[in-house]
């Protein structure tokens, strides 16, 4: 299934699926019962173009604490559920905009069922989020057993009449989430949430994820994801959006083009493009910018940008949509760049 053919489903004032675009989801990582924590780093990830936040429940004064985050925050917010049910009930009592739940864990029809009409009366989905990592024990680990889970806990909810669903198919092993997720969009009609889980710190997980996830997407599947990084959940939004900007998928983020320097650099270009990488990360916007070394693919390379320095020795030829505007001092490249920038 197709993401424009996927079924569509409202979470708060977002929408997943039936359409040829893919919402980016993150996870907060402090304590939920901390709510001033909570809220503060929502709104960190709200600035850095987050668009559903998660929260782990863990007791329940976390579920009873998204109340409060609700209430402080301006995107929708999902509750993240194991094992326990009653958690699920109380955040749906809390006002959050959708459930998270793993049928690996919560196995009590009868709680399902009163997550169920709770879920309906007041229209929150639910996404069923299989973990090859905590499937049931009755099945053995495998593409078709995670299926298979999904497969038993949608009869459930079917039982009951309930289908405002999103379903999601995590691993570890980017193959293996290539490969499921490929079976699931040829089987399921329900939007799909995309992610390599556990997928370690900044560097592996943008590796993985961006190979997984970026062959899925290319082909067509997956209305929704998160980057699993083991850091400051605002990177995971920054490595979602430069993925999803290399697709075309995403626009409202700059593009960075810089060469990766050899022996004909004659200025100290290292530290401008670390210092307008940080600055750019901070940027909702729609911009290209070049920092090149040499005036052998440099000028041209800056020359396609909106904006882009070409080095020469101690000084750059600044550029500005394909027209050298003038020669610029090292010391004054990042300044007069966020200046131009903010121009655009």
């Amino acid at each position: 299934m197709k993401r424009t053919d996927t079924k569509k489903i409202k979470v708060g004032n977002v929408f997943i699926g039936g359409q040829d675009r893919v919402v980016i989801q993150s996870m907060t990582n402090t304590k939920t019962k901390d709510v001033e924590a909570s809220i503060k780093q929502i709104k960190e990830l709200e600035k850095a173009g987050c668009e559903i936040i998660r929260c782990a429940v863990l007791d329940m004064e976390d579920a009873k604490a998204l109340k409060k985050i609700k209430e402080g925050i301006k995107i929708p917010l999902v509750a993240d559920i194991h094992f326990n049910p009653d958690f699920a009930l109380e955040a749906l009592r809390s006002g959050v905009d959708k459930i998270r739940l793993n049928p690996g864990n919560i196995e009590d029809e009868t709680k399902i069922h009163q997550i169920i009409d709770l879920a309906k009366a007041k229209k929150v989905p639910l996404r069923i989020g299989i973990n090859a990592g905590s499937l049931n024990k009755k099945y053995t680990h495998s593409i078709d057993a995670m299926i298979e889970s999904a497969k038993d806990h949608l009869k459930i909810l079917a039982k009951y009449d309930f289908d405002d669903i999103c379903l999601s198919f995590k691993s570890s092993d980017a193959l293996e989430t290539i490969a499921v997720y490929e079976k699931a969009s040829t089987i399921f009609p329900y939007p799909l949430h995309l992610g390599v889980t556990e997928a370690g710190g900044l560097l592996d997980s943008a590796i993985k994820s961006s190979f997984a996830l970026g062959k899925l997407l290319d082909e067509g599947i997956g209305d929704t994801i998160r980057i699993s990084i083991s850091d400051d959940p605002v990177k995971e939004v920054i490595v979602a959006k430069k993925l999803l900007k290399t697709i075309g998928l995403f626009k409202d983020t700059p593009t960075l083009i810089a060469c990766p320097t050899c022996g004909r650099i004659q200025y100290d270009m290292l530290p401008i493009v670390k210092e307008m990488e940080e600055y750019l990360n901070t940027l909702n916007k729609d911009v290209k910018v070049a920092i090149m070394g040499c005036p052998v693919n440099g000028p041209q390379e800056a020359k396609r940008a909106d904006i882009g320095i070409a080095g020469g020795k101690d000084k750059a030829l600044l550029f500005k949509k394909g027209e050298i505007i003038k020669t610029i001092d090292q010391k004054d490249a990042v300044r007069i760049l966020k200046e131009e920038i903010a121009k655009l």
